[in-house]
């Protein structure tokens, strides 16, 4: 199978995030704990993008994604690894701890003893396709005092850039 080459070399997993920005990756997390089910965007073959519904896992320090076998999703991230997933809102337009996003590249794990420890802890349906993240961004976006948007944005080896709007 192609794939192009859009890695700029390793990007950082969810532990280098937490450890840089702890107090956002732990709102994020909460946010992405508060639902199962999730929004995944890949790129189809010819470039247009794709979303699907997806659960996420944080694990051992990293975020991970898992798919059935050769579902339309882990084709498009074989072949290109770039996502963004976007956190459930749930229900209402309430969005208790702000709307977050994270997007990187998903590397897909085919050793069988990552994915062994993977499946005694999440269970999930087998056979299954299983990808670590590399995070180029997560962006976290709410609403402070009824009056202000407030948007935290990160990126590999930045500080959390905060935008506050009226």
């Amino acid at each position: 199978m192609n794939r192009i080459d859009v890695n700029t070399g390793p990007g950082p997993n969810w532990a280098a995030f937490t450890t840089a920005e702890p107090d956002l990756a732990r709102t994020v997390e909460e946010r992405f704990g508060a639902f199962t089910h999730h929004v995944l965007a890949t790129l189809r073959k010819d470039g247009s993008p794709r979303t699907t519904g997806l659960e996420v896992r944080f694990l051992d320090g990293e975020l991970w994604l898992g798919m059935m076998p050769d579902s339309l999703k882990a084709l498009d991230l074989r072949r290109d690894p770039r996502f963004a997933l976007q956190a459930n809102p749930g229900p209402g337009t309430e969005m208790g701890g702000g709307d977050v996003r994270v997007s990187g590249r998903a590397i897909e794990v085919e050793d069988p003893e990552t994915k062994a420890r993977y499946t005694r802890e999440v269970e999930p349906p087998e056979p299954f396709h299983l990808f670590r993240t590399e995070l180029t961004e997560v962006v976290r976006t709410y609403v402070e005092d009824e009056k202000y948007l407030v948007v935290q944005a990160w990126k590999p080896g930045e500080p959390v850039r905060t935008i506050k709007r009226t």
